[in-house]
């Protein structure tokens, strides 16, 4: 019997391909509604999501809409969402969508062009643990990608610097790269890395409908069920504490499908080593600003996807989803929708302002970049993560090694902190752990035989 603590796209997938299995489990979520961060909501006349806003569409994600009958759910971002933008000597320019359009294009300085041309000859240095993001693409392809690419990227969609996260960690297939290939560049090519982009995706009603969906299939979900202790018996088995009182069942195995700061309370009493690895994993804070204009008042044309803001050009926020030109029916068709990011761990100064100071500041910035005319939004409103997206710095590497050292304890970890941060990344993790636990039970393989 395993108990899945946690009823987040990771939890969720886990418990949903046991089922499939005949794996007995209990799934707890303390919520009384499905999904962690995959949420959305509809407030007046706009749809929003208050988690991720889009998903790449993995092999994986595609088979769990196939088995869950969302195929004909999923929406498609519109054409121009190909085209991104990133802000520089302030305005909005747009980045190179391919190897000869980097050369042609004016976004980068010859110096820059240059050094990406090296980087196919420079030598590879052995294997650093703690190099960073930043330290890996300087030396590789100098100072300037990392000011305008990677810096912008890593703010606008990880929230994260690139200055502190571990590039073993986070985009552990570029060092390896290095090492097979001595080139990065050479070793995407050959190895199929630098191919088309996968489909950019949402559902109809929202992302939201993917947790949703993936509830209502499963026989042992308990939403609105907070676990407030966990205990071990002599026998091995692991007992449950809930909120409303204990748990009837005793568990084999136990899944810690939460954040690193829910669940390190939990393994305070019998394993503190690891509770103190978790709590210190960082979650910088995060606002979501949500603004509205008539389109006749934006003058930019807003045929892409958005724009990041590079730290280096002292932006407010670290940048906006051009919400309404992907999506374009999740706003009146004589308007335009802005989500804004606001924070993040480069900019916490920002995220710690009252929602009135972040409102009022995204319109001016908005106001600034994108020529518009009106004097205030049509529409704004803001959602706020007090801990947003985990950060793969040095202080994961602890967290990671606990959970690794749990397993031998049948606890483990499926949570974006382990699988990675997106969505696609948790929805594969929890597969595979599936396959582990599936395989780890006897007698279910004694029946497959």
């Amino acid at each position: 019997m395993v108990a899945i603590l946690g009823g987040g796209i990771s939890g969720l997938t886990l418990a949903y391909y046991l089922q499939k299995a005949g794996i007995s489990y209990d799934l707890f979520e303390a919520s009384s509604t499905p999904g962690g961060n995959l949420r959305t909501a509809q407030v007046d006349d706009y749809l929003l999501e208050t988690g991720p806003n889009s998903l790449q569409l993995s092999p994986e994600l595609l088979d769990l809409f196939t088995d869950l009958g969302l195929v004909d759910e999923i929406e498609d971002t519109a054409a121009v969402s190909a085209n991104r933008y990133v802000l520089r000597d302030g305005r909005y320019q747009k980045l190179p969508s391919s190897p000869p359009a980097l050369l042609a294009n004016r976004f980068f300085s010859f110096k820059a062009k240059l050094n990406m041309l090296r980087e196919l000859s420079r030598s590879p240095l052995p294997t650093n643990p703690d190099e960073t993001l930043a330290a890996f693409f300087r030396r590789r392809f100098g100072a300037e990608i990392v000011d305008y690419a990677l810096n912008p990227f890593i703010s606008g969609i990880y929230a994260g610097d690139p200055e502190k996260l571990l590039v073993h960690k986070t985009f552990p297939k570029l060092a390896e790269l290095e090492q097979t290939y001595g080139s990065v560049l050479r070793g995407l090519a050959k190895s199929g890395g630098a191919g088309g982009r996968r489909r950019i995706v949402s559902l109809r009603q929202g992302l939201q409908q993917l947790p949703a969906t993936l509830a209502a299939q499963l026989t042992h979900y308990h939403g609105g069920q907070t676990v407030t202790a966990l205990t071990r018996a002599s026998d091995g088995h692991y007992h449950l504490q809930l909120a409303s009182g204990p748990a009837p069942q005793a568990y084999t195995s136990v899944v810690l499908a939460l954040p690193t700061y829910a669940a390190a309370p939990l393994l305070e009493d019998l394993f503190p080593e690891a509770a103190t690895a978790l709590a210190a994993v960082y979650y910088p804070a995060m606002a979501a600003i949500y603004t509205a204009y008539h389109r006749a008042d934006v003058t930019h044309p807003l045929d892409g996807f958005g724009a990041l803001h590079p730290k280096v050009e002292q932006p407010y926020a670290a940048g906006s989803i051009w919400s309404s030109s992907i999506y374009p029916k999740r706003s009146p068709a004589d308007q335009v929708l802005f989500t804004t990011f606001v924070g993040g761990s480069q900019y916490q100064e920002q995220a710690q302002q009252s929602a009135a100071e972040q409102q009022q500041a995204v319109h001016t910035e908005l106001a600034r970049y994108y020529g518009i005319k009106a004097t205030a939004p049509l529409w704004q409103t803001r959602y706020y993560w007090e801990r947003a997206i985990p950060q793969f710095d040095s202080r994961i590497v602890g967290a990671h090694a606990a959970t690794d050292a749990l397993a031998t304890e049948n606890i483990y970890a499926a949570a974006n902190w382990r699988a990675g941060v997106g969505v696609p990344d948790c929805v594969r993790h929890a597969q595979q752990l599936a396959e582990k636990i599936i395989r780890s039970v006897p007698h279910f393989l004694s029946l497959a035989q």
